[in-house]
């Protein structure tokens, strides 16, 4: 039997001098709200208790009604709150020109930056208003599961029943319904993942790509392809709007924005005119000069969390690292516990008491030796999610503390528990990893904390500088969002790093010209298309033997516009049991890229090099 939810509307707009501050309470949240309200809802929101709602509809004065709850909306779900319908005079400025752009029904593309905190949320609804007005579809895409859960209950609140939500969390049972709800036109909104763009709508007019810098957008199994360019052709072939939302816009996307490919919508200040949230850098060093030893989270960290738990205020901490330990240490001889299938050292959950790789699966017991030498002097080196979180149980044990990672929360429903209680009050800190870092909006939020917040500068990807200020900018952007003003600490051993820099002081304008000069040096996108040609075998000889043969054709080849790197062992040489070899592409026109492809496919062929070895990634997000 479906279960159920009490939906609360008001009959009569008047408003009776008579009535007490509950009952006006409630009037002016469900005139703001725009239409009815689920129960929690409404009780949160108008502050009032289920008596005073009970009293007023047996008056006559409220209408109360029951709706099933769909599976794939979680009854907690109907406790988070719709944002405010009243638009400043930015956000009418922008939503204005998307209207323009609708009423045309013609492919445009646009981009929307606006800061953390600066209300893009409400311009999509609207725009998505706009697009039903005209007797057109929409589609909304968002990077994770965890966020269709807010963005597709803010469109129930508004839409009703003509919202579908598609992503690959659901069971077959409830994919195959929305689908054909959508299918019959039943619903004309559709929520979801990157195939949710495939969605069987028709006569689309508006498709809205929130966080559009999002490297989850793109799969990385066959067939490839990018949910952002998906989007971008399928408006083009629908006659109709897309709009790419983010406040770290990937640096592609904002340099056609600049040279007019795109129409640039700005909304460069906070709702309410809140400002933007104070970043303290916590340098590591320095920490580690005071103190002589090392923790998960500095002397400022803790301290600043301290002052909040006092003044009952909530924080969050990120810590992009799941697991306990990052890897296994002999003391006696170097040695790391590495996975039987990839280059890569085993991460340590304490609380499974397991080693595991989070590449492929592969999970042993933690050795209480050496492999290597049998050594028994074992060290575990670095903190994950899973240590930081036990490390403030320890500090402050009084504070109601929950983690929010794919270990913590391995469905839906416990995912929404957690995000729920936390916006309900009930935790006081919340860790996790990038989870927590983007598209949440808590209004309790005044702290927020970055552990190791350098660790991705390392990496050897020419992206690492634009995904760590992205990242920190992003969770940075959690704090100060209600009535309270927010505060962050970053913590880092190179706060002298321009993204560090330019996060802290949450300067996109700034880092994108720094960057892009670096990315114009080093003729990386946004100024030639780039291609990853990577050769795979399970056998070394094999896969190094494939790599010099297309060496051999590449070099045949009269090439003037095309530049080609490698081949080189993969950074990560082995995984899931291949040994891997990569060569990188670049050249200023594309189609003489996309030439070079289809001729080395076809020489590929011609040598009998098997199909399953050879992966060819045209503007690759993951070059690891």
């Amino acid at each position: 039997m479906a279960r159920m939810q009490k939906i609360i509307a008001w009959k009569d707009p008047a408003v009776p001098a008579q009535f007490g501050a509950a009952e006006q309470r409630i009037h002016r949240v469900l005139a703001e709200s725009a239409g009815p309200l689920a129960l929690a809802s409404l009780l949160k929101m108008a502050d009032v208790s289920r008596g005073v709602v009970q009293r007023l509809a047996k008056q006559g004065k409220l209408l109360v009604t029951e709706e099933p709850l769909a599976p794939e909306q979680a009854p907690f779900a109907a406790d988070l709150l719709p944002p405010s319908n009243l638009l400043n005079a930015e956000q009418v400025h922008v939503l204005k020109a998307i209207e323009g752009r609708l009423q045309a029904r013609a492919f445009h593309p646009a981009l929307l930056y606006g800061v953390t905190g600066s209300g893009k949320t409400e311009v999509y609804v609207r725009a998505v208003e706009a697009t039903l007005a005209l007797g057109r579809a929409a589609i909304i895409l968002v990077p994770e599961i965890a966020l269709t859960l807010w963005i597709s209950e803010i469109c129930r609140a508004r839409f009703g029943g003509a919202v579908a939500v598609l992503h690959s969390g659901l069971s077959d049972q409830e994919r195959a319904r929305e689908w054909w709800r959508v299918r019959r036109q039943e619903a004309r909104i559709v929520v979801g993942t990157r195939s949710a763009v495939f969605a069987p709508l028709e006569t689309i007019g508006l498709i809205v790509v929130d966080e559009e810098q999002e490297s989850s957008y793109k799969q990385e199994e066959a067939p490839r392809y990018h949910g952002r360019d998906v989007a971008l052709m399928r408006a083009k072939l629908e006659g109709a709007v897309a709009l790419l939302g983010s406040a770290t816009p990937s640096l592609e996307s904002y340099q056609r924005a600049r040279q007019g490919k795109y129409e640039l919508l700005c909304l460069r200040s906070r709702v309410e005119n809140r400002p933007m949230a104070a970043v303290q850098i916590a340098d590591l060093r320095e920490d580690f000069r005071r103190t002589h030893r090392t923790a998960p989270i500095s002397q400022d960290l803790r301290a600043a969390i301290a002052q909040e738990l006092a003044g009952g205020r909530q924080s969050i901490v990120l810590i992009n690292r799941r697991g306990y330990s990052w890897l296994v240490l002999c003391r006696g001889c170097g040695a790391t516990v590495l996975c039987e299938n990839c280059s890569i050292a085993l991460t340590y959950h304490k609380k499974r008491e397991r080693l595991a790789c989070h590449y492929c699966g592969f999970s042993r017991r933690v050795p209480r030796v050496c492999p290597k030498c049998n050594s028994e002097h074992i060290y575990f080196v670095g903190a994950g999610a899973e240590q930081v979180e036990e490390h403030l149980r320890t500090l402050f044990p009084q504070a109601r503390i929950a983690r929010l990672d794919r270990d913590a929360v391995r469905h839906k429903r416990a995912f929404g528990q957690v995000l729920s209680a936390f916006g309900a009050g009930n935790i006081d800190i919340l860790v996790g990893t990038q989870m927590v870092a983007k598209g949440h909006d808590f209004h309790g939020v005044t702290l927020v904390g970055v552990a190791s917040a350098d660790a991705q500068l390392g990496f050897p990807d020419f992206r690492a500088a634009e995904r760590t200020f992205q990242l920190l900018t992003q969770v940075a952007g959690r704090a100060g969002r209600g009535r309270l003003p927010g505060k962050v600490i970053v913590e880092s051993y190179h706060p002298e790093h321009y993204a560090i820099q330019m996060a802290a002081s949450q300067d996109y304008v700034s880092f994108f010209e720094k960057e892009l000069h670096f990315r114009r040096l080093m003729h990386y996108p946004p100024f030639v298309a780039l291609a990853s040609v990577l050769v795979r075998g399970e056998k070394l000889e094999k896969a190094i033997h494939w790599s010099r043969q297309i060496e051999g054709f590449f070099a045949s080849q009269k090439m003037p516009e095309i530049k080609v790197l490698g081949p080189a062992a993969a950074p990560l040489a082995r995984l899931k049991g291949a040994y891997r070899f990569h060569f990188l592409l670049k050249s200023i026109r594309r189609a003489a890229l996309n030439q070079i492809l289809n001729k080395c496919l076809a020489y590929c062929g011609e040598k009998e090099i098997p199909d399953r070895a050879i992966l060819i990634d045209v503007d690759p997000v993951n070059l690891l």
